[in-house]
């Protein structure tokens, strides 16, 4: 083996158990460093060994990540970096098409595992003219081969996974043939779905044609009120950010009022800037319908918990998690005023059996403790301590809890 060989291929390849999660881990890990080494290699080294050892560092980590357990993610990573080197290495070292269209081919539709996609975008350098075609010729006898999809009284289609792959592949080539009539037609499908209107953005993008993907972009937020069309709205303001930066304050407006929440409306603020004070009103008045999110938007983005407790009064807020965080902000504006919020999130925690809420109700008791320590009120919060212990004490994993705080007994 060459050097770059035995630097590289010892950390890949392994014959221990990684059907244990921390194994599999810990293999991951060294994977990784392999491919730090190979990718600071590649640029001075022999294109055709730079080829040979990405192509079985590639082939083992596919096999390796067939018998892990690779539940952190860590192995698949690894693997998509090689999956990520493969096509440039592959055009560096001019692999001929009658060598690489073989092998695109049996990644996909014959491989060991199914994880991965194989882009022919990024192959088409490599693959050059004639190579594509090869590739598209391929791909054509395969779709024969697998026949038309059955209806639905057929199903389940044996040939699902290939039909997948092939989908995939109709979508890719249709943006290396910059084709607009193909990329619609293979991505937007029958335009049901939010999440397929934003993959038709980002190919008209991929493509250049970014007035096709503004538009594209704003057909999958209008598409419904869904969380694709929330996450498409993340991706057209980028868009128009980077593309159109004068239209960027009415487009997060134009979210904000489409789904009013804490992040949105911080969103805006930010947006708005100087000019913030024209939209803090219409920012208010949405949020009013939710009285959670209007008091995370006071505490997190305006870092105003006197605002914030008078909307959590007005409102009605419920939801104990936005007490807690309002109860931890106002302290230092009224300490007393938040022992009430302490005890009744105390009350709730115990109402279960349950070891996480314990300690979150010992660690509560203590805090309330300190703020009424030396007041009128730490006579009625060790009394409410007292009570505590006697009505649960049948709980001795709670009693413990007490202890641990230091709590009386």
């Amino acid at each position: 083996m060459s050097d770059l060989a035995d630097a590289v291929l010892p950390l890949l390849r392994t014959r221990a158990d990684l059907h244990r999660w921390s194994s599999a881990n810990a293999h991951g890990r060294q994977m990784h460093d392999a491919v730090d080494r190979l990718e600071a290699a590649v640029p001075d080294a022999d294109p055709h060994d730079a080829w040979t050892v990405t192509h079985k560092a590639l082939a083992s980590a596919v096999t390796i990540i067939a018998r892990a357990d690779d539940s952190s993610g860590i192995i698949g990573d690894a693997c998509r970096r090689l999956l990520d080197l493969h096509p440039r290495v592959a055009q560096a070292a001019s692999v001929p098409a009658s060598t690489l269209v073989p092998w695109l081919i049996r990644f996909q539709f014959e491989g060991e595992v199914d994880y991965f996609e194989l882009d022919p975008v990024a192959y088409a350098p490599a693959l050059g003219e004639l190579g594509t075609a090869r590739y598209r010729a391929a791909l054509a006898e395969i779709r024969t081969t697998a026949g038309p999809p059955p209806d639905a009284a057929s199903w389940p289609d044996p040939h699902r996974r290939i039909r997948w792959v092939l989908e995939w592949n109709d979508r890719r080539l249709a943006v290396l043939d910059r084709d607009v009539e193909g990329i619609v037609r293979t991505h937007a499908r029958d335009r049901r779905v939010a999440a397929w209107l934003q993959d038709t953005a980002e190919a008209m993008e991929e493509i250049g044609r970014t007035d096709l993907a503004l538009d594209w972009a704003r057909r999958a937020v209008d598409h419904d009120h869904g969380h694709q069309s929330l996450t498409a709205s993340r991706y057209w303001l980028g868009l128009i950010t980077r593309h159109r930066p004068e239209e960027t304050l009415e487009a997060v407006r134009y979210v904000f009022h489409r789904w009013p929440t804490a992040s949105t409306a911080a969103a805006l603020r930010e947006a708005a800037g100087a000019t913030w004070s024209r939209y803090e009103a219409e920012t208010f008045a949405a949020l009013a319908t939710n009285a959670a999110e209007s008091v995370s938007f006071c505490l997190n983005s305006l870092a105003d918990p006197v605002r914030a407790w008078k909307l959590a009064e007005e409102l009605g807020l419920t939801d104990s998690s936005g007490w807690s965080a309002l109860a931890a902000a106002y302290e230092t504006v009224d300490p007393l005023a938040v022992l009430p919020v302490h005890r009744r999130l105390v009350t709730e925690a115990l109402t279960e059996a349950d070891a996480r809420q314990y300690r979150e109700a010992a660690r509560r008791l203590a805090r309330m403790r300190r703020l009424a320590a030396g007041t009128v009120e730490a006579t009625a919060v060790e009394e409410f301590v007292a009570e505590l212990r006697v009505t649960h004490r049948r709980r001795p994993r709670l009693q413990q809890e007490f202890d641990r705080v230091g709590l009386p007994r």
